[in-house]
């Protein structure tokens, strides 16, 4: 199994009411699925991806990815498995804006220690995989939602993780440009086998997933 959560319990305590987002989650991910966590706005899909990706420790609970303890962990190992072993997508892209696009999906590379050239070389052929090699110079303010996203998803997968971590990856998009950005994440589970784990409100979105789970109240509920 690639990923187990057991009993998964997550508070929010920096304001002056804790808010209990998780509330004793089982979850197990094989190598190679591709997971959509559906729900309400709230409901605590983007809690548990966060600790999934190893964004943060769970309040209580265990969280294991490839073995390793990830309730455990402190922030230098959680850091090292984001950069070797998670690829993020998010709703608004995350795009440096003062870097190209060859430059955006080369820093994940970079910043695990490759050297430039071989650093250049996994991005363009995840730019030329993702149909955005002829856009490798320009800026994210000169593409379109869709062609940032795909940007985005070049980035998350140029460093060969084992996991990628899609929060809303179709939010921001029209209804042509957010199937094709599905299209592309199945195309690639299919082809890399990397696990996916997917959160999203829209329902043709989380039917292109080989399986859904819905979310209520910071636990899971029957769909």
């Amino acid at each position: 199994m690639l990923l187990t959560a057991h009993q998964l319990h997550h508070t929010y305590s920096g304001t002056q009411t804790p808010v209990q987002a998780l509330r004793g989650v089982d979850l197990e991910l094989e190598a190679g699925s591709f997971t959509a966590l559906m729900g309400p706005s709230g409901c605590g899909k983007s809690t548990l991806l966060q600790l999934c990706g190893a964004m943060e420790p769970p309040t209580q609970g265990e969280l294991t990815l490839q073995g390793v303890p990830l309730h455990s962990a402190g922030d230098e190992a959680l850091t090292r498995l984001r950069r070797e072993k998670v690829g993020f997508v998010f709703q608004s892209f995350n795009l440096l804006p003062t870097l190209t696009v060859m430059e955006n999906v080369a820093l994940p590379l970079r910043l695990a220690g490759r050297k430039y050239a071989e650093a250049e070389q996994a991005a363009r052929q995840w730019l030329e995989r993702v149909e955005m090699d002829r856009r490798r110079s320009h800026f994210p303010s000169q593409l379109s939602g869709g062609e940032r996203q795909r940007v985005a998803i070049a980035r998350a997968l140029a460093h060969q993780p084992v996991l990628v971590i899609a929060d809303e990856p179709t939010g921001n998009l029209d209804s042509a440009n957010g199937q094709r950005v599905v299209e592309l994440l199945q195309s690639v589970n299919r082809e890399t086998e990397v696990t996916i784990l997917l959160a999203t409100h829209d329902p043709a979105v989380a039917a292109a997933a080989g399986r859904q789970l819905r979310m209520k109240d910071g636990q899971f509920v029957s769909l």
